[in-house]
């Protein structure tokens, strides 16, 4: 007998909609072992992310880009459903389901500086809802345009709440001028329920440009007057922890620098996705993983 799951968080309806957070923003205890220090644990908790300066060292760094450059030179890898190609250049703007791909990346995943983190932050074991590698060369490469994580996983995954956290792990330098990531600070304490109907097969189009689960101008205008926008910057190797439903883009690179990054999404194990909330079908487990596995 299947249980009905109130839909905490509507959206995707015939109007925009404000809804206060329901959820923990910081779900384990204070004394939950790991390695973010308490300050910076209330500090995720008040802005919606935590920036390390260095999670990774360089001679890593030097690993994970050789790995990266090998999977996005590789000709299968690009006939790949799970590789996303730039609708201008045609090279390859994403490879999802990276740590099933490459062991390289799974054994990042695994590294307790990473997991140690969302466990910390999320109170449980953790599973990975979803990876990827983003490439963003230089001389014109598209930005993600503003909009909560969170919307997508919730309307068209089915995660029932607000129980994920993201970390956006730097390959190479995040200049102030390459299309860096940007977040607006609080703004992870209201959901805001996008107007419009999710079209069929939506992902196809939303991980080249987002369009179902955008934000409007009024909307965004109010929310970045009222919490500001922060600019991430930082050396390859530094990171950015975010929670699921933090208002974020990034603008386009229209500089020689490449910006290229290693995403990895975690659940909590006690966040399951079920059917989605507001899409007629479920997208395929290689963007909203259907495997709860918890990483060890």
């Amino acid at each position: 007998m299947s249980t009905t799951i109130t839909d905490l968080y509507p959206s995707r309806g015939t109007t925009e909609v404000s809804t206060p957070r329901k959820d923990p923003v910081v779900w384990g205890s204070p004394d939950t072992p790991g390695p973010i220090p308490t300050g910076d644990l209330q500090a995720f908790e008040r802005d919606g992310f935590l920036a390390v300066d260095q999670l990774i060292a360089p001679d890593e760094v030097a690993v994970y880009q050789g790995e990266l450059e090998r999977l996005v030179t590789d000709p299968e890898i690009r006939a790949d459903e799970r590789s996303i190609i730039e609708p201008q250049s045609k090279e390859i703007r994403s490879v999802f389901e990276v740590h099933r791909i490459s062991e390289v990346f799974a054994k990042l995943v695994r590294d307790e500086r990473v997991v140690g983190r969302a466990r910390q932050i999320l109170g449980s074991d953790v599973y990975v809802h979803q990876s990827r590698i983003n490439v963003k060369p230089g001389f014109g490469a598209s930005g993600f345009y503003w909009h909560s994580d969170f919307e997508t996983w919730h309307a068209e995954d089915g995660l029932p709440n607000m129980r994920t956290v993201s970390v956006s792990i730097a390959l190479t330098e995040n200049h102030d001028t390459n299309g860096g990531l940007m977040i607006m600070p609080g703004s992870h304490r209201t959901f805001l329920g996008c107007a419009g109907a999710t079209p069929k097969d939506n992902y196809k189009k939303s991980l080249q440009m987002q369009d179902a689960g955008t934000p409007s101008d009024e909307a965004l205008t109010e929310m970045a007057s009222q919490y500001g926008i922060k600019l991430f910057t930082g050396k390859a190797g530094s990171a950015t922890w975010f929670d699921c439903n933090c208002m974020h883009g990034s603008g386009d690179n229209i500089t020689p620098f490449p910006r290229s990054n290693v995403f990895i999404v975690f659940n909590s194990v006690e966040n399951q996705a079920v059917e989605p909330f507001a899409a007629p079908v479920r997208r395929p487990e290689f963007i909203g993983a259907r495997d709860f596995t918890p990483v060890r």
